[in-house]
């Protein structure tokens, strides 16, 4: 049963210890007629960082809301630390508390300060008394350079501020894997770095990743393995050394010849 202990971050007791962080098997999802995801099958290890690549509508992004749970999965199973939070009966909201996901369009409260954006989540979910779910939020900020905006509200930050706190927002139920969906699609160019830059401590910090994304580059300096997903599979899976310099398949050659003809890698 995936539950919360009094820290909020532990494991359940009955957790094989050997289990993949995330693991996911024979996943499919349709949209009435619309296959979109077409047996998806992946394990992530504790601390392991993975970059969904692929041409938009290729499923990474259904695959991440599937994870999540926002989406019902058609067919397969997903595991997390070794128990499945597929099966009917499962606690949704409780299994949300383990996955954070950060979308590309932030998703802020409007009518929240900042720091009432962040709290807003332990406070009601975690049940974390106020003053130690701010006292984690304003830690949260300063780690990220985001405490001078504590009391602004959304409409006042730039779009790679926002994106930050919406990083830092998820990061404060303390969850066990990360799940962020072309997170800097939304930005000017000048502000993606900013947010990569969070990504790349946190993924320093050994936090457990799944990242659907076209910077290209970002996906080779920080990924531990790609995965190349087309008409809704995975169709190469490779550390980014070797995917992004000697791709076996076809499709894969194909897509990586046309992002670096574009500039993009």
């Amino acid at each position: 049963m995936i539950s919360r202990t009094s820290g909020g971050d532990s494991p359940a007791a009955d957790t094989p210890p050997a289990a993949a962080a995330l693991e996911i098997r024979g996943l499919h999802k349709s949209f009435g007629a619309n296959e979109v995801l077409r047996g998806i099958d992946l394990s992530v290890a504790a601390h392991e960082v993975i970059c969904l690549i692929g041409a938009s509508g290729s499923g990474k992004s259904t695959l991440l809301r599937c994870v999540n749970l926002l989406e019902p999965v058609s067919a397969g199973s997903v595991y997390l630390a070794g128990q499945e939070i597929t099966r009917p009966g499962v606690n949704e909201n409780l299994v949300r508390t383990h996955i954070g996901i950060v979308f590309q369009s932030f998703n802020l409260f409007p009518h929240m300060t900042v720091l009432r954006n962040v709290t807003l989540g332990p406070a009601r979910v975690l049940r974390t008394p106020r003053a130690e779910a701010v006292r984690q939020a304003r830690a949260l900020l300063d780690r990220f350079g985001l405490l001078d905006k504590a009391g602004d509200y959304p409409d006042r930050l730039s779009g790679g501020q926002q994106q930050r706190v919406a990083i830092v927002r998820a990061l404060a139920m303390r969850p066990r894997i990360l799940l962020l969906d072309e997170v800097t699609s939304a930005l000017d160019p000048e502000l993606v770095a900013e947010v990569l830059d969070v990504i790349r401590e946190l993924a320093e910090g050994g936090m457990t990743m799944l990242i659907a994304t076209h910077e290209m580059g970002f996906a080779r300096d920080i990924a531990s393995r790609v995965c190349f997903l087309a008409d809704g599979r995975i169709v190469e899976e490779a550390p980014p050394a070797q995917l992004f310099t000697e791709p076996r398949d076809e499709r894969t050659q194909r897509f990586l010849r046309r992002i670096t003809e574009a500039g993009r890698l």
